[in-house]
């Protein structure tokens, strides 16, 4: 089973989702994460200036079970094909992205970069390709990571529209940074979001997830998503 991962947009947790439903599905099933291209990190760091994990290590990090793979790295934080571009490295090729995560055993998941138009790299005729392209590559359908908060319908929506007008599956939407005490918004992008896409929500990802010790992520995790759509997935 390969998923797609995308986010509605940068820096709305779609790394952390990717490791919750990691070790939501690591009890049935091996798990492989795959980032096809990660930025803003310098060759061999795993922390940015910051002292952010890059995705790959984050996941490692809270799933360390799961196996990890990153397969190129730029060192600005911008879109994989504008990163390549400015220090003169060969972009992320979409042949080889795809082959990343063909003949892998278990579940696979392929992380993007920001959201699901963000251009990945070019292809063997030098036309930039995106998570889109990679999935409908793939046959593999994508999940969508959205923040819960006011601003998130238009932006799903979009998301969904795009996969939609490509004929590539969306497999649901997973809320990061699910609020302890939710607002007026959050209860009702609850209702709404399955209401606009047409996709229903799968799992809620707790606010501040990242800051579990592994343990306590990777046994927490399954009860973030639908019991339901996980073993939809374990038994594909």
């Amino acid at each position: 089973m390969i998923l797609c991962v995308t986010g509605t947009s940068t820096g709305v947790g779609k790394t952390v989702a990717t490791a919750a439903l990691a070790a939501a599905l690591l009890p049935t099933a091996g798990v492989t994460v795959i980032k096809p291209a990660q930025t803003g990190f310098a060759a061999g760091a795993d922390l940015d200036e910051n002292g952010q994990l890059s995705d790959a290590a984050e996941v490692a990090r809270l799933v360390p079970e799961a196996i990890t793979v990153e397969h190129r790295r730029y060192p600005d934080p911008l879109a994989p094909l504008t990163a390549a571009r400015r220090v003169g490295a060969a972009p992320l090729d979409r042949a080889e992205a795809v082959a990343l995560a063909r003949g892998r055993a278990g579940v696979v998941l392929v992380e993007g970069a920001g959201g699901v138009l963000v251009r990945l790299g070019l292809d063997t005729a030098g036309t930039p390709f995106t998570l889109v392209d990679v999935a409908a590559d793939l046959g593999a359908p994508v999940v969508v990571v959205a923040d819960p908060a006011l601003g998130t319908l238009n932006h799903t929506e979009l998301t969904v529209r795009a996969l939609d007008a490509a004929d590539v599956a969306c497999a649901g939407i997973v809320l990061s940074r699910w609020p302890e005490r939710p607002g007026l918004a959050e209860r009702c992008n609850i209702d709404d979001l399955p209401e606009v896409t047409g996709v229903p929500i799968v799992g809620r990802i707790p606010d501040g997830a990242t800051a579990f010790p592994p343990e306590q992520f990777g046994a927490a995790a399954p009860s973030w998503f639908d019991a339901a759509w996980l073993t939809s997935l374990s038994m594909h």
